[in-house]
């Protein structure tokens, strides 16, 4: 007799056990006094715009560490100008449109619009000048120490001052436009973030006094090299031959100045019956947004100031006057320069074990290593060009692949994945391409992507009315002899090659039926009309996903109260939404331990007696931007862990199609629970989140990103 027709005379498993008793543990349902306790602590959430700040302000704190090479503190300070600029364009933008509008509804913080936006300006002033003052006391000074001086005109040689009169002669005079301000010359429309010189000339015959614009051209290098790793800014350059721009006048002063505006994009997809033509039009309308901040070298006379104020409809509280040079994102060319021992050791991703032929030079056969075993990549340590782009281009080119379906939010300008797409829609493939054309600063090269997919053949779609598709899914339907065989990547970062170097985020390659099931569904709920809301081993929003979580927060406070292991790691880019941190409230008040690593914005206030005693706040940052999102589960013994692409905030939740899969084996959760055993270790350098929401420096002997990159170092060798 078969034992499956006797169960009863076979003994239980130690892990059927465990489940059997984990299924015995009664469910835990809040109840109204245990929300109330909760509800009524008025300050529980700090303001994610503030918090953002805090964010950029751990950005500088890097540039500001002595222990690290010196070009790449100087490139810290180049992503701290980028961040801010995005930070106006897009949340500052948008509390002054909230203010314009009176929709002055309180934020969770408690706090109105104006008292968040005064308070924005206060730190952000403060922020900016510190971030000035980095570069010229500490940053500029060691560049010079080490033979790389950024210098201005005045500490030009006669040499030099001769190599630049003529560069301005022979290639930036012909490209310079000065545009003049008068009764017949309105004052010229600034671009957004463009950098410009306010000059004032004078009719040396009348006496009278004009003032002109001159736009730095954005298509030089912005420190123009003198040779021997010597630069000027390149409006030192201009600044000095402007009279060549208005002979016959006399050039009294020149001041270098520099606009932000409102640079988000709004499209009403409901009345718009061609989203491309109705983003491009957005696009063209974005370049005239209002502007929300001036910035000004401190040297600026007052009337050219006064001037600038009133023509831009700006007010002196949206002024920031600083120390040239103005505009450092173009800091990055300096550190890009071939000083290596300026910079962070090379590191060069490797391939990961389960996709490398021990002995061969050919590339693996990606689906019969799939086959065999999940592979959960963690990139950038896993080179992303030899797992995720070679399954891509080998599906394109393998003649038993019946269709390629994939998600494409942000991708490089010259991506090999949107070239294998095209390929495998030219060699007949099924091809659906769900292009998310409403992706932030990237919505021009995303059109011209799925133009560029269209005409190739493939099924261009771009998601569904009212949301942004913002999950990573790929998935090749491939003719095998035992049948048609689904093979699924679903990852937390973007299809593109070059931000996989700098990225860090983790993506799961499998052939699991029942995740392949489910991505075959939920592609096609977006490129048709199937409204399946419920998955069996994916969480997705705005259906699931914060509810799926809530129910897991709340299934760890049910071990708690049985005694059996509960606890909670979460590791995002953001958290603020109310209602997920309101249930991390609820299981830290009943005793299960919360660790939460957050890379920018944290609403949650840790370490708040009677409210957050057991839940602690990290953040890492360094060489690569931590970008993986990971929810990780004690699960009373048995734990479980999701991966995905949503942050906890209300757009990602609410807003979005975002995907969690649930990892389906031992081995890749033992992969996951070793990252965060290192992330939350107390040797691990970092920052902590203080209940007031500042964060203090936690100084280390782990840098985790290193050990990570030591760790892959061994593996390969």
């Amino acid at each position: 007799m078969s034992e499956e027709l006797v169960p009863d005379l076979v003994e239980a498993t130690p892990h059927e056990e465990a489940r059997a008793a984990i299924a015995a543990v009664p469910s835990y349902v809040p109840q109204e006094s245990d929300l109330e306790a909760i509800t009524e602590v008025s300050d529980r959430f700090l303001d994610r715009e503030l918090s953002w700040l805090r964010f950029n302000q751990r950005v500088l704190e890097l540039a500001e560490d002595a222990t690290l090479p010196l070009l790449e503190r100087t490139r810290f300070l180049a992503i701290f100008t980028s961040n801010l600029d995005e930070f106006f364009m897009v949340r500052v933008a948008g509390l002054k449109r909230r203010i314009a509008t009176g929709l002055a509804v309180r934020a969770a913080s408690g706090m109105m619009p104006r008292e968040v936006l005064e308070t924005v300006w206060d730190q952000a002033r403060e922020l900016s000048q510190r971030h000035a003052a980095v570069f010229s006391d500490q940053i500029a000074p060691a560049l010079s120490a080490e033979g790389i001086d950024l210098v201005r005109w005045a500490d030009l040689d006669r040499d030099e001052q001769r190599a630049c009169k003529r560069l301005f002669k022979e290639r930036i005079f012909p490209v310079l436009t000065p545009l003049a301000v008068d009764p017949a010359h309105p004052f010229p429309y600034i671009s957004g973030l463009s950098l410009n010189l306010a000059v004032v000339i004078r009719n040396p015959k009348t006496g009278k006094q004009h003032f002109a614009r001159v736009k730095v051209p954005s298509n030089f290098d912005r420190f123009v090299p003198l040779g021997n790793d010597r630069f000027v800014p390149l409006e030192d350059v201009i600044g000095e031959h402007l009279a060549r721009l208005f002979p016959g006048m006399e050039v009294l002063e020149a001041h270098t100045f520099r606009v932000t505006r409102n640079e988000d994009v709004e499209v009403e997809e409901d009345d718009a019956e061609n989203l491309l033509a109705a983003l491009e039009k957005e696009l063209l309308r974005r370049k005239f947004g209002p502007p929300v901040r001036l910035e000004v070298e401190q040297s600026i006379a007052p009337s050219v100031l006064e001037l600038l104020v009133s023509e831009l409809d700006i007010s002196m509280e949206e002024v920031v006057r600083l120390p040239g040079p103005l505009d450092l994102r173009r800091l990055h060319s300096i550190a890009d320069l071939r000083r290596e021992d300026l910079k962070y050791p090379a590191f060069v991703p490797s391939t990961h074990p389960l996709l490398a032929e021990v002995e061969s030079a050919a590339p693996v056969d990606v689906f019969k290593a799939i086959r065999r075993h999940d592979v959960l990549l963690h990139h950038p340590y896993d080179s992303f060009a030899t797992s995720v782009q070679r399954f891509i281009e080998q599906a394109a080119a393998d003649p038993h692949v019946l269709a390629i379906k994939q998600t494409v939010y942000r991708t490089s300008g010259d991506s090999p994945i949107i070239d294998a797409l095209i390929d495998a829609a030219e060699a007949g493939k099924q091809v659906l391409a769900l292009v998310e054309i409403k992706a932030r600063f990237d919505e021009s090269a995303n059109i011209r992507w799925a133009r560029k997919l269209e005409q190739a053949g493939c099924h261009v779609v771009y998601g569904l009315v009212g949301l942004k598709t913002h999950c990573k899914l790929a998935m090749v339907v491939r003719d095998e002899p035992d049948g048609i065989k689904r093979y699924i990547h679903i990852g937390t970062g973007n299809y593109n090659g070059k931000t996989a170097r700098m990225y860090e985020d983790i993506g799961l390659l499998t052939t699991n039926e029942a995740i392949g099931d489910d991505v075959a569904h939920l592609f096609n709920n977006l490129s048709g009309w199937s409204r399946k809301a419920r998955y069996a081993e994916l969480l997705v929003a705005p259906d699931s996903v914060r509810s799926g979580l809530v129910d897991q927060i709340h299934a760890e406070i049910a071990h708690h109260r049985a005694g059996r292991p509960a606890g909670i790691r979460f590791k995002v880019n953001s958290i603020v939404d109310e209602q997920l941190i309101d249930a991390l409230y609820l299981a830290s008040r009943e005793g299960v331990p919360v660790e939460l690593l957050v890379r920018g914005i944290c609403a949650l206030r840790p370490g708040v007696p009677g409210l957050s005693d057991n839940i602690t706040v990290r953040s890492i940052l360094g060489r690569f931007l931590e970008h993986s999102r990971i929810f990780w589960f004690a699960g009373g013994g048995e734990p479980v862990a999701w991966i995905g692409s949503a942050d906890m905030m209300h757009r990602n939740l609410d807003r979005r199609v975002e995907v969690l899969v649930k990892l389906p084996t031992a081995q890749s959760l033992g992969e996951v629970q070793g990252l965060l055993d290192q992330a939350f270790a107390e040797e691990t350098d970092g920052w902590v989140l203080q209940p007031d929401g500042d964060w203090t420096r936690h100084p280390g002997t782990l840098h985790l990103q290193e050990a990570l990159i030591e760790a892959q170092r061994t593996r390969r060798g």
